[in-house]
């Protein structure tokens, strides 16, 4: 079609499920600067959290299938949600066509400078004579932050309150200044506050030293065998976007992910750029989410606890038999992360 390669014809957004301050928004905006150039168009990003990624990624599925909303979508957020929130307000499968993979990344267990844990070991230590009080935060309930404490807590027999904020930015608000004990942080952000001094960094949470941390341990090497999380992002389109469009964007994409300029400046926030077919996206995206399962009903009225293991994902939910700790609470006013939901617009899609 004629209209289709013409596209794009003006300014196209790029919206991000969480606020400023966390791993995807620098990420968004090295890819829309160098699509701008590519297409001679301005690629805006928005930042839209809360809801675990939830609100953003919503409002792209609900939006005009004309390839100019496109979402920079985590993977945690798109399969783990449908099975921990009782209603997302969009399918991430029926409502988003997969455009490529972007990047894969790991986390990083980070502390306040104030902590007494200079390790792994130590920290389990200090959580197991301070049972009931330790809290550690996370960007939203289902992100890779939260699975990685959850698994921490699971193994090590810890005793941990999680403390969901609307993204990683607002987390780091609380936890520098230790109103929270313990983030297992994207590194592409946490990097840069442990750089910088103002927090200690203890361990990467992938299988294998990070080459962009390689002076750092795995959790699983400090001591807790079997560790392994890790996460990545990928590029979205309206369902129902047409074909000529989605191939358009994901060419173009690619192309702009294997500029020198753009690889060197995601190496530097610890992303390592890895693409795909929008099929090959779409069977990643129907298999992580099936292998979360589907969550019992009571999952709806408790809060769950996210489980993995080195040798797949799954989802276990028990009921919290402690009352939530009040002893580190946030600061007044802190963005936390809040129930509400998308809720889905009833409008006619065309195209």
């Amino acid at each position: 079609m004629a209209w289709a390669q013409a596209y794009p014809s003006r300014y196209v957004r790029l919206v991000v499920q969480f606020p400023p301050g966390g791993a995807s928004d620098p990420l968004a905006r090295v890819l829309a600067n160098r699509l701008s150039e590519v297409w001679g168009q301005q690629v805006v990003v928005e930042n839209k959290g809360g809801a675990g990624g939830n609100i953003g990624a919503a409002a792209v599925a609900q939006s005009t299938p004309d390839g100019y909303t496109l979402l920079i979508g985590l993977d945690t957020s798109l399969t783990i949600n449908p099975h921990v929130y009782p209603s997302l307000g969009y399918d991430p499968i029926a409502d988003l066509a997969p455009v490529t993979r972007v990047c894969t990344f790991t986390n990083l267990m980070v502390v306040p400078n104030s902590s007494p844990a200079m390790s792994v070991m130590e920290f389990v230590n200090y959580a197991k004579q301070n049972r009931g009080k330790i809290t550690f935060a996370s960007p939203g309930t289902g992100t890779s932050p939260h699975v990685s404490g959850e698994l921490f807590k699971r193994i090590t027999s810890i005793d941990m309150t999680h403390v969901p904020y609307r993204g990683g930015g607002p987390a780091y608000n609380d936890l520098i200044p230790g109103r929270v004990d313990v983030m297992f942080a994207t590194m592409p952000s946490a990097l840069a506050q442990v750089h910088s001094g103002v927090l200690r960094g203890l361990a990467a949470t992938s299988a294998v030293r990070s080459p962009f941390a390689p002076n750092i341990p795995t959790v699983a090497e400090s001591g807790v065998a079997g560790f392994d999380v890790s996460d990545g992002f990928g590029l979205y389109v309206p369902a129902k976007t047409p074909a000529e469009i989605v191939r358009k964007v994901r060419d173009d994409t690619v192309s702009a992910l294997a500029h020198p300029t753009v690889k060197q400046r995601l190496e530097e926030i610890a992303m390592t750029v890895m693409t795909s077919t929008p099929s090959e996206l779409a069977a990643l995206l129907k298999s992580e989410t099936a292998k979360w399962g589907p969550a019992p009903a009571r999952a709806r009225s408790e809060m769950p606890l996210i489980l993995l293991s080195s040798m797949g994902c799954r989802m276990c939910l028990r009921k919290d038999r402690r009352s939530k700790a009040k002893a580190h609470a946030p600061a007044r006013g802190a963005a936390h992360e809040t129930t509400e939901q998308p809720k889905r617009k009833k409008t006619r899609r065309t195209g």
